[in-house]
């Protein structure tokens, strides 16, 4: 693949990636379980929602047809978004929650991370500046792993099932692509695959502080970097949609 284009397409899926968990996070913000939470969650959706548009505006720019964030975010349908499938996944209970963060921004902290020193230098500067915000929200999501993990008899129990339940996510994170590749090979980025000891390092670290056990390698569900996502994700796209697909022209 040109590497480019695969740039563009790189881009767009790191944008994805944080739009998507910042409309999983909106749709919670006055769902926690102690207000201090609340605002914490809506803080971390402003997070993602920013580097969203700063991966996005970045997108608009390397494309050159004139689309902006906007576009990227409210004039695409469903199957155009390349998110990974484990950011899709709906809130559920709190554990749900901070187990699909900590999972997810593990991951992101270590890419973002490796982006910092690739040879693009907008890419660079985005991830650099996005990576102190996401080291937060790593460290804020296990604290709250090790108070449910080693809190209760209830708590632990349903922090294990959350674990269990989006552990099969977590293998599209690591499995490269053509995209992937070529970025690796023309801009310095990092190689998926070669994250994982590091995230399994950090994660089991986490998990055995919470008195948790890291399940079983077996399936792992994909097809969220090629546009295929769940049934909810429909709804997801809908509803973040609706303003721009009814008013069309209104501005963030």
């Amino acid at each position: 693949m040109d590497g480019d284009e695969a740039l563009i397409r790189y881009v767009t899926r790191l944008g994805d990636n944080a739009l998507i968990l910042a409309q999983r996070l909106t749709e919670i913000v006055a769902a926690g379980p102690e207000l201090e939470e609340e605002l914490a969650n809506a803080n971390f959706a402003l997070d993602y929602l920013g580097q969203a548009r700063m991966f996005y505006s970045l997108a608009g720019e390397l494309e050159g047809k004139g689309r902006d964030e906007d576009d990227f975010a409210f004039h695409r349908p469903d199957r155009e978004f390349e998110n990974l499938l484990l950011v899709e996944q709906p809130n559920g209970h709190f554990g749900d929650v901070v187990v699909r963060g900590l999972l997810f921004d593990t991951f992101y902290e270590l890419q973002l991370d490796a982006l910092a020193a690739c040879r693009q230098p907008g890419l660079a500067a985005i991830a650099a500046r996005a990576a102190r915000e996401i080291r937060y929200h790593v460290r804020h999501g296990g604290r709250w792993l090790v108070r449910l993990g080693d809190g209760t008899a209830e708590s632990h129990r349903r922090a294990q099932e959350s674990l269990d339940r989006l552990w099969t996510y977590t293998g599209e994170m690591f499995a490269g692509d053509a995209i992937d590749a070529a970025v690796c090979r023309d801009f310095g980025g990092p190689e998926p695959g070669q994250l994982h000891a590091a995230w399994r390092r950090d994660i089991g670290a986490v998990a055995a502080e919470a008195t948790l056990a890291l399940p079983e390698d077996a399936y792992m569900a994909s097809g969220g970097k090629r546009g295929v996502h769940g049934e909810a994700f429909g709804f997801l796209v809908a509803e973040m949609q609706h303003l721009q697909r009814a008013y069309p022209g209104l501005r963030w």
